[in-house]
Parts: structure tokens; sequence; C-alpha cells
């Protein structure tokens, strides 16, 4: 492998952790719970002015570049792309590349070398979402601070729980790339739709018998029209959904209080105790009385 540096001294700021190969071939390339997928090198450099490197043979692992600030460019397999704030770029294992900073506005990037047996994969589809090669995505402060999460688990040394933990960790990380909008959903979401304000009503009800004129006249929909797009949303009708969430809490007070199944279905807004356990038996497989000594 043939690899051209040219900036040597490193960047102000910087950081860098190369995993020790004993490390790599004793434990994360043959461990169950890290084979699949998993850090071999790890980095940020901050205005990485005239930062430039080239690899004419690639490398033995997969690479990801996420830019922050600032803009640069990449050449893969002869393919150059300019890189530009909140821009990705994944190179596959042994791809010639070469990469440089912008010489007048240098980018900060975060980046990660990585193996395993999903690691290609995980290439190919970021390639095939991306444009000209690369991703642009909407930055997320929560993605910086999972890249944070597994540097600062790293840096605590090379012990099978850390090793686990930072490349689960990890996975998260690329998840966050692959499916940007299921990542971000919290975050993007300003208005709750209105089958998720009428469960959260539900869940502030646990302990009332709100019935479906209510939940509809809250969504100012007919009873019709609200049945049916709570149904296909969630898969069940509206008040079946609802009992749903009285039987998860009935299972947290029968785990975590000594409250009796009459003082439970009370509770619950519900004041036949036997109706009560007729209910969770058939929801839940077995009697109230019966899940508290399984799971006590």
């Amino acid at each position: 492998m043939t690899t051209t540096f040219r900036k040597q001294e490193g960047f102000e700021g910087q950081r860098l952790i190369v995993l020790p190969k004993k490390v790599i071939s004793h434990f994360l390339a043959i461990d169950k719970l890290t084979r699949s997928l998993y850090v071999t090198d790890i980095g940020y450099y901050p205005k990485a002015q005239f930062h430039y490197l080239e690899r004419k043979k690639g490398v033995d692992q997969c690479i990801l570049i996420y830019c922050v600030e600032g803009k640069g460019w990449i050449e893969i397999n002869k393919k150059k792309h300019d890189i530009n704030p909140s821009g990705l770029i994944t190179i596959a294992a042994n791809a010639p590349h070469r990469y440089g900073a912008n010489e007048n506005d240098p980018w900060s990037i975060y980046w990660i070398h990585f193996k395993g047996e999903a690691a290609n994969a995980f290439v190919d589809h970021m390639q095939k979402q991306s444009k000209k090669g690369q991703a642009h995505l909407t930055f997320n402060q929560n993605r910086i601070k999972l890249f944070e999460e597994i540097y600062a688990n790293l840096e605590k040394g090379y012990s099978g729980d850390n090793l686990r933990y930072a490349n689960m960790v990890f996975s998260h990380f690329l998840s966050s790339f692959l499916y940007e909008e299921k990542f971000n959903y919290f975050e993007n979401k300003k208005d709750e739709d209105m089958v998720d304000r009428a469960i959260t009503l539900m869940q502030k009800k646990l302990h009332t018998n709100i019935g479906l004129n209510e939940l509809a006249a809250f969504s100012k929909f007919s009873i019709a029209h609200f049945s049916a797009l709570f149904r296909k949303k969630t898969g069940h009708a509206p008040i079946q959904y609802f009992n749903h969430l009285k039987i998860q809490k009935a299972c947290q007070y029968l785990l975590f209080t000594d409250m009796n199944v009459r003082h439970i279905a009370s509770q619950l807004g519900i004041d036949d105790p036997y109706y009560f356990s007729r209910m969770f038996t058939r929801l839940m497989g077995v009697s109230p009385q019966h899940y508290r000594k399984r799971n006590s």
C-alpha cells in the first residue's frame, strides 16, 4: 500500500485513536458481538489546513468522513467530488482514493475506519442512497454525541466491555447516516399528528374510562373517521389500544408495587376487578396473580 501525506505535524485540537492490531485480530474480528462491524481507527481534525492524503491502492478498511465545517474534496477511483458542510463520504475497502482540505476554507471532519462482516454492506447502501458519491445531511448534535461516546469509551482502554459497548454505539452512529429521517424524527417533529395526540391523551387518562366519543371530539373528527385513521396507523381500534396501555401500566403495578388486583383495577379506572382480570388474562396469556408470581 502506498500512502502519501502532505500534512505531517497534525492539526491544533486534533484527536486520534488507532486500535492495536492484536486487539483487532484477537478480539474485535472474532467476538460474536463485534465481528460484524467494528472501529479500527477514529479521529477528529478541526480546521485541517493543508490536509491531504493519497492511497493509490486503498486500505483494507472502509472509511467514513463526515464534514461539519469548511470544505474539502475527495477523489475515489479517479472520480472527484467537492465536500461541503454536512457532507458525508464513504469509501469501500481497497478503493484507490485521495482527499484534501480546501485551501481557503479547510474542513473540520469526523472520520472512522471500520471493518467487519457488514462493513461493505453499509458502504454499498450509503453509496446507493447518495448523489455523486456524497450524502448531504441535516446537522444533528445527537450524532456528534454518539461519536464522542465511541471515542470516550475507546480512550478508557480495550477491555471486552469497553470494546463491545463502543462498537454497539458505532452501529447506532452508522444508522444515523443510513436512516437519517428516522434518526431526526423526534428532532424535527414540531407537532404530533392527531393519532399521536390521542395516544398522549390516553396515557394521561389511564385512571379514567375515556370513551370513543371523547377521543373523537378531542381529535375534531367524526367517530368513524377518527377510528379509521387510528386503526390505519396503529393496527388497533382506539379503545382496544387504550386497554393495551392500561394493561401495560397494570404490569408495572404488579411488578413494582404490593397493590392487590382490586386496587390496581381501581387505579386504572376499572370498577370490576373480575372484568379487569379477564382483560389482563386475554392480553397477557396469564392471570395477574400468575404474572406477578412468574416475574417476581
